[in-house]
């Protein structure tokens, strides 16, 4: 109780969330609330094909409301592919930004409503330090965040991640100003995602809010959502994959995502660290990588986490024991067909020891409930790789 009675710190919980299915009929309302009268849509190409997209845009056209549309978000976004969204936002005069889709795009629509007003370049503002502080803050547009998929919760998150293609690494940019105004969450947008990109983007929501819950900072608000969205997972998600039109497994993986995004707040840890530098070199998909580590980097930490792993295990409804909750974790991702190993996920070759460097850099490794460093990451890269759990001592 001492250390706690010392402990000072900052918590700050998300924006304006707007859920339920048909919410997006009020974008346009939503738009002029945060006043927006010619927002930029940013989405991807793919998206933009598809008849859902028509959803988001018919109250715009309806409210007369003077938008175009930005469809060149990559799947894993460069420096670059956010400089076209700006030239295209300061061409068409745009007043705000309208992001529509996965974590990329979401991302993407943050980033350009945010680097619309800065001179420095956008890795002057990587989330080091208080780089943040560099910002101009006069200028930066309003974002209102539409998710088509339940794993990034980039909606209620105030950073974006880029690859760095000089260095092929990920980097994360952040400020206070990138948040969205208005997030909606309309599960019926998330229906006809196919099954296999929704057991990625649902197992990126799980490893956000499963680090979050062992995280080694003391933030019981987070770790009381990651519990919860742990749990909405776990039920939601084989469903979802199932059956995609099931509108309440698909709400339920919607919210989970988004608390899974308030709750890494507390922290991330060897999972993002090691899936980072993978989806930087190799173009993979997150969630699907986050899928393939989550259950070797959790034996790894088990010295760290058994107990708070134990409990977790019982509020699902389990036997209260590491084991138990390791088995349902496997279980899970064979259900739903998420890889067992990196291999069998596409990574061409066994992971170098330079990326165990990267993996090590990055920001999301301290934290980690155990200490990690470039030789515990290649050996959990050889781990993921072959298919072999580790031994938490041999590691």
């Amino acid at each position: 109780m001492s250390d706690l009675a010392a402990l000072v710190t900052t918590w700050t919980y998300p924006t304006r969330i707007r859920f339920g299915v048909g919410t997006v009929r009020e974008l346009a309302e939503i738009c002029r609330e945060a006043g927006i009268a010619r927002p930029l849509v940013v989405t991807d190409a793919n998206l933009a094909r598809r008849p859902l997209f028509e959803q988001v845009l018919a109250p715009l056209r309806e409210a007369g409301l003077a938008f175009s549309v930005f469809d060149g978000v990559r799947p894993n976004p460069t420096a670059a592919n956010v400089e076209e969204g700006v030239e295209r936002l300061r061409a068409g005069g745009h007043d705000g930004v309208v992001a529509v889709g996965g974590g990329s795009a979401l991302d993407v629509g943050k980033l350009v409503a945010f680097m619309v007003a800065q001179s420095r370049p956008i890795w002057d503002f990587e989330d080091v330090d208080d780089h943040w502080r560099r910002a101009r803050t006069q200028g930066i547009r309003p974002v209102v965040a539409i998710p088509t998929t339940a794993g990034t919760g980039s909606e209620v998150g105030r950073a974006g991640v880029v690859t760095d293609e000089a260095s092929r690494t990920k980097k994360v940019v952040f400020h206070p100003g990138m948040m969205p105004r208005t997030a909606i969450l309309d599960p019926a947008l998330t229906t006809g995602l196919p099954p296999q990109l929704t057991a990625a983007t649902g197992m990126d929501a799980l490893a956000h809010a499963l680090e979050a819950y062992c995280a080694p900072a003391f933030h019981p608000m987070a770790e009381g959502i990651a519990v919860e969205a742990v749990r909405l997972i776990f039920e939601a998600l084989p469903e979802a994959v199932r059956d995609g039109a099931n509108l309440e497994a698909r709400a339920k993986m919607l919210a989970a995502s988004a608390m899974g995004a308030a709750a890494f707040q507390k922290g991330l840890g060897a999972v993002h660290a090691l899936s980072h530098p993978l989806g930087a070199v190799y173009d993979l998909h997150h969630g699907l990588l986050n899928g393939v580590l989550l259950p070797y980097v959790l034996a790894f930490n088990r010295p760290a986490i058994e107990a708070k792993i134990a409990r977790l295990s019982a509020w699902l409804g389990l036997e209260p024991r590491f084991e138990a909750f390791l088995r349902a974790l496997l279980d899970l991702r064979a259900r739903i067909g998420i890889p067992g190993t990196l291999a069998a996920a596409g990574v061409p070759e066994p992971p170098s020891e330079e990326l165990a460097r990267a993996a090590e850099r990055d920001p999301t490794a301290s934290g980690n409930p155990r200490p990690v460093d470039a030789r515990a990451l290649a050996r959990l890269y050889r781990c993921a790789f072959e298919g072999n759990l580790p031994e938490p001592e041999a590691v």
